[in-house]
C-alpha cells in the first residue's frame, strides 16, 4: 500500500513540474522576449527583405565590367488595401487600369495576407514620385534592390543575365529562394552564383495605422543585414574583347583567345551577339523574344556550343601524333603530284609540291602529306587491324580536349564529335578501312570541335605538351580562390622533342613567301598559326585561323572562325592578328588601321532564304574556287594575294 501511496505523489508530482515549466515558457514568451512578439503581430510589424548587391565583377586588368545599379519593387498587401484613387496610382506608376487590375488579381490568387510584386524594377524616379504619395495608397508598400548593369555593353554571352526564379529554382534552393527573388540564369551570372549573390536581410518595419512606416522594431535589435556578394574577378582582357566583337561585326563566327600558361581565357566573342544591358529591366522579356528570334541566334554561345570541322588547323595535331608514334620523322618525305589517291576517290590539294617533308607540308597546307601522315597512323603492323589502330588513333585525339567538354566554368559547354571504330560499322558496314575516313586527316568528316578546343590545341602546342583547362575567372573574393581544377597541368602524351619541327612549319605558315597565313604576320612578333578553309555543307566555306604568339614564351593563344567567308587567309587569319597585336602591345600599328577598318565594315552574314510556302535551306556554292584577298599594307609586302581553298576533297 505504500508503495502505491508514493507512486502517486511521484506521477502528480511529475504533472505539476511540467505544468510550471509550460507556464513559465508562456510567460518568457508573451512577455519577457519581444522576439515572439515581433512574429505575433504580423498586423503591425512586417518582414521587409533587404536584397544583396551581387558582386561586382571586373576584367582581368581591374576595369569594372558588371555593377549594380537601385531599383525598386512595389509590393501589395491584399487584405490590407482599401478604397483609393486608383487612376492616381496608375499614372504615378505608369500603368493603366487594366494592368491594374491583372496584377492585382494576380496578387489575390498568390495570397491576400503575404506582401506580393505588384510592379516590378520601378526606376529611382517613379519611386520618388510614388513615395510621396504611398500613405494614400494602404496595402502598398516598397522594397528596394539592385540590378546589373553592363558598363560596356558588350559581352553578352560571356555574362550571361539574371532573372527571377521559377518554382523549380525555389524547390532545389533548400529554402534560400523565395518568389521575386533573382539568379544567375546563364553565362557567368549562372556558373558563379553562389560567390555572386550575397546573402539577403531582413527590417522588421513597423507601420501606423496609415500605412506610414515608423522605422526598425527596437531599433533593429532583431534585424539582420543584407551581405553583398564576393568580387570576381574575371580573365577577360575587356580592350581586345571589345575589339574582338567590333572586327565580327555583321558576321557569324566565334573569337576565343586563351593565355597558353594558365589557361585563362583572354576573349571571348560569340557573334552575333546582343548587349546585355537589354536584358535588365521592365522589358527584358520583350526583348529575350526580339533577341531569341533574330535568325542568326545570338543568344548561341558559338566559343562552347558551336560545332566546326576544324579543318588544315587539325594537321599540327595529327602530325604531332604521327611523329611521336614514329610513323614519320621531321625528314620524311612523300611525294605531292597535286593531291591523294584514296581508293577510288581522289583528295584535290590545291599545289603540286613534289616531294615534300613536314615543315613545308604545314607551311603550305599540303593536303597530300596529311593524307600520308593519316594512312601511316591507321595501317600501323602493331595493331590487329585497322578498325583497332583507328580507335587508338581516336583515343590519342581525345586527350587534346576533342569529343569530350573541357570542363569550362561556363554552363551548356558541348563536347565536340569524333567517332568510335564502332559507330563507323554502324555507318559503312564492317569493311570500311582508312580511306573511307581519309578526310579525318584533313580535319573533316565526322570530326567536330569547338573554337575553344581549337584554341585549346593551340595552347598545348604553345606549353609544347600539356594544357591547363580553359576558364573564365581568375579569382573570386579577398582571399581570390580558385577551383584546383583551373591550376593542374593536363598532359596529351607527346614527348615535348616532337613539338618545335611542327612549330616550325605553323612559323613559316606566317612568315614564309609560301605561307598560308601571311596575312596574319606581326611585325617585330614572330607567331605560329595555321589556316584553314573548312567545308560547309549548307553555304559558303568557313574561314579559320589558329595560331599563338610570341613563339618563344608564348602569352597567347587563338582561334577565329568566321561562317561563310571562304578562305581562312581572308578574315580569320587578319583579325587573330589585331587581336594578338592588340594584346601583346596594347595597340595596332597605324600602318594597319586602314584594312582593320574594312574588315569591321564587311557584312557576310549569310542569305536568309525567303520563304516559298516553307523555308528552304540554302544552297552551297560549288563553283568559286578562289578570291581576291584585300591587300594587307604593311603586313603582306607582296602584290594582292590570290588565296585558294585548302581542304577541299572532290571526286567522291
Amino acid at each position: 500500500m505504500d508503495n502505491l501511496f508514493s507512486r502517486k505523489y511521484t506521477i502528480q508530482g511529475l504533472i505539476l513540474v511540467i505544468c510550471l515549466v509550460l507556464i513559465g515558457k508562456l510567460f518568457y514568451m508573451q512577455v519577457l522576449n519581444d522576439k515572439y512578439f515581433l512574429l505575433s503581430n504580423s498586423n503591425v510589424l512586417r518582414k521587409i527583405y533587404t536584397f544583396p548587391a551581387r558582386g561586382v565583377i571586373y576584367d582581368r586588368n581591374g576595369k569594372v565590367l558588371v555593377q549594380n545599379e537601385p531599383v525598386y519593387d512595389l509590393m501589395v498587401i491584399p487584405n490590407q488595401v482599401k478604397a483609393f484613387d486608383t487612376l492616381d496610382f496608375c499614372n504615378t506608376i505608369g500603368i493603366d487600369m487594366p494592368g491594374f487590375k491583372k496584377r492585382f488579381d494576380k496578387a489575390v490568387a498568390q495570397s491576400r495576407y503575404q506582401p506580393s510584386a505588384f510592379e516590378k524594377q520601378l526606376s529611382v524616379q517613379t519611386y520618388a514620385a510614388l513615395q510621396e504619395k504611398l500613405s494614400r495608397f494602404p496595402g502598398f508598400l516598397v522594397q528596394g534592390r539592385t540590378v546589373r548593369h553592363y558598363p560596356d555593353s558588350v559581352a553578352g554571352q560571356f555574362f550571361g543575365y539574371v532573372k527571377e526564379v521559377s518554382p523549380k529554382d525555389i524547390e532545389e534552393s533548400e529554402g534560400y529562394y523565395r518568389p521575386g527573388d533573382y539568379i544567375g540564369k546563364s553565362g557567368i551570372e549562372r556558373s558563379y552564383n553562389d560567390a555572386l549573390r550575397g546573402e539577403r536581410g531582413v527590417i522588421n518595419m513597423m507601420y501606423d495605422a496609415r500605412n506610414v512606416p515608423q522605422g526598425s522594431y527596437l531599433e533593429g535589435k532583431f534585424d539582420t543585414l543584407a551581405r553583398s556578394g564576393e568580387k570576381v574577378i574575371s580573365s577577360i582582357d575587356m580592350e581586345i574583347q571589345r575589339l574582338g566583337e567590333e572586327l565580327m561585326q555583321n558576321k557569324v563566327g566565334s573569337i576565343v583567345a586563351i593565355e597558353p600558361k594558365t589557361g585563362e581565357v583572354l576573349a571571348f566573342v560569340s557573334s552575333p551577339g546582343y548587349d546585355p544591358n537589354r536584358m535588365v529591366g521592365r522589358q527584358q522579356g520583350n526583348n529575350y523574344m526580339d533577341i531569341f528570334g533574330q535568325p542568326n541566334r545570338p543568344f548561341l554561345v558559338r566559343p562552347i556550343s558551336g560545332y566546326y570541322s576544324p579543318g588544315s588547323a587539325f594537321k599540327p595535331l595529327d602530325a604531332l601524333i604521327g611523329l611521336q608514334e614514329g610513323v614519320i620523322d621531321p625528314n620524311t618525305t612523300f611525294n605531292c603530284p597535286g593531291g591523294y589517291r584514296a581508293g577510288n576517290h581522289w583528295v584535290k590539294c590545291e599545289h603540286v609540291d613534289g616531294n615534300i617533308a613536314l615543315r613545308k607540308g604545314l607551311a603550305r597546307s599540303c593536303n597530300t602529306y596529311a593524307c600520308y601522315v593519316f594512312e601511316k597512323l591507321i595501317t600501323q603492323k602493331k595493331y590487329k587491324n585497322q578498325k583497332v589502330a583507328y580507335d587508338e588513333w581516336a583515343k590519342k585525339v581525345r586527350k587534346w580536349g576533342i569529343g569530350q567538354k573541357l570542363d569550362i566554368d561556363m554552363p551548356f559547354e558541348r563536347k565536340g564529335t569524333i567517332f568510335t571504330a564502332e559507330e563507323y560499322n554502324n555507318r559503312f558496314g564492317k569493311y570500311w578501312r582508312y580511306t573511307t575516313v581519309i578526310s579525318l586527316g584533313l580535319g573533316q568528316g565526322e570530326l567536330s570541335t569547338t573554337p575553344l578546343q581549337m584554341a585549346n590545341i593551340m595552347a598545348v602546342i604553345a606549353n609544347k605538351g600539356y594544357y591547363v583547362k580553359p576558364h573564365l575567372i581568375k579569382a573570386i573574393g579577398d582571399k581570390r580562390t580558385i577551383d584546383k581544377e583551373y591550376v593542374e597541368k593536363n598532359y596529351v602524351g607527346i614527348d615535348e622533342r616532337h613539338f618545335d619541327p611542327v612549330i616550325d612549319g605553323m612559323e613559316d605558315a606566317v612568315n614564309s613567301p609560301w605561307g598560308t597565313a601571311s596575312a596574319s604576320r606581326i611585325p617585330n612578333i614572330v607567331m605560329a598559326g595555321k589556316t584553314g578553309t573548312v567545308q560547309n555543307p549548307h553555304g559558303k566555306n568557313h574561314s579559320v585561323f589558329i595560331g599563338f604568339a610570341p613563339r618563344d614564351n608564348p602569352k597567347i593563344a587563338i582561334a577565329v572562325i568566321v561562317e561563310n567567308a571562304g578562305y581562312g587567309s581572308t578574315y580569320a587569319a587578319p583579325i587573330a592578328s589585331y587581336m594578338t597585336e592588340m594584346y601583346l602591345n596594347r595597340s595596332v600599328a597605324p600602318a594597319k588601321l586602314k584594312q582593320m577598318e574594312w574588315i569591321k565594315a564587311q557584312n557576310v552574314l549569310p542569305e536568309i532564304p525567303k520563304p516559298k510556302g516553307k523555308w528552304l535551306p540554302k544552297k552551297a556554292d560549288t563553283l568559286k574556287k578562289e578570291v581576291e584577298a584585300p591587300v594587307i599594307k604593311n603586313v603582306v609586302p607582296t602584290a594582292p594575294t590570290t588565296v585558294t581553298i585548302n581542304n577541299e576533297i572532290t571526286g567522291k
